[in-house]
């Protein structure tokens, strides 16, 4: 299980330096192989491959009203692997899609990773934060 924040730079082609503290259980369970697509809040999701399959096989078995969001995740999505250094690249169009050019934040999810453009981030956290929390959470105990 994947939790924690990581505030992360993308060099200038484009890569993305897997936390360290990520990066052994994702070479270990994935053999440093993830697969990247969109999300529909405006980041992108980061999974190792073992969980993107089972994600995919949900979506794949969506009804056809579901027909634009399979467009979305399954048909963004791409393969990649972390690199003899640690790194990931980040496709040119993953990254306009996500508005990330610089400076990230990547959220650990649980399964999988959600990577955000830092103040796209920021600002949306700080927006949640104002507003009331969500129904779900009122028989949570803190």
């Amino acid at each position: 299980m994947f939790q924690g924040v990581s505030a992360l730079n993308l060099d200038a082609k484009g890569r993305l330096s897997v936390p360290t503290r990520h990066r052994d259980a994702l070479m270990q369970d994935a053999q440093g192989a993830l697969t990247i697509t969109k999300h529909p809040h405006g980041c992108l999701m980061v999974f190792p491959r073992p969980e993107w399959e089972r994600f995919r096989e949900r979506i794949a078995a969506l009804p056809m009203q579901a027909q634009w969001w399979k467009r979305i995740f399954l048909g963004n999505a791409m393969d990649v692997d972390i690199d003899a250094t640690g790194r990931v690249l980040i496709a040119p169009e993953l990254r306009k899609s996500a508005n990330i050019d610089k400076q990230t934040v990547l959220l650990g999810m649980g399964g999988y990773f959600e990577l955000w453009d830092a103040e796209t981030y920021a600002a949306q956290e700080a927006e949640a934060m104002q507003g009331d929390m969500p129904d779900v959470f009122k028989d949570f105990s803190f």
